[in-house]
């Protein structure tokens, strides 16, 4: 038997103790990036729908020559909106402060690909409230 093939030393309990530390930080940093993508998932369905019923409305009133009035619709189109951006941030501080947090125990990588497409569609989000709410008043 080769001298060099054998099995590494045992690990003493504070190695174990701090391995299995590593790995449940690990699983709750892939937890917290589920999340988030659940609240990019739930945000953009928002947004989007939002945003397609204002359009769509604004189409109505300029082929019927301002004759329906959709107020209320197009508020709906505006809220879902404003409530989609409302919770893709929320989730993303939400996020960012649970890797601050775990960030404490083992250092981390606070720009997760997750958390760039979150930061991309709180900024998309608010570009099209804006520009809605722009446009209604």
């Amino acid at each position: 038997m080769n001298p060099e093939a054998r099995a590494p030393a045992p690990k003493t309990s504070s190695e174990l103790a701090q391995f299995n530390t590593d790995l449940a930080i690990d699983r709750t940093v892939m937890a917290a990036d589920r999340s988030l993508m659940a609240w990019v998932r739930t945000a953009l369905s928002m947004i989007s729908f939002g945003f397609t019923i204002y359009k769509i409305l604004e189409g109505f009133q300029h082929e019927a020559a301002h004759t329906i009035k959709a107020e209320m619709p197009r508020n709906m189109g505006l809220f879902l909106t404003g409530l989609g951006t409302a919770a893709m941030g929320m989730g993303t501080i939400e996020y960012w402060l649970r890797l601050k947090q775990l960030g404490q125990h083992k250092p981390l990588r606070v720009m997760q690909p997750s958390f760039v497409i979150a930061l991309i569609m709180s900024a998309a989000g608010l570009f099209i409230f804006v520009g809605i709410t722009l446009r209604v008043l």
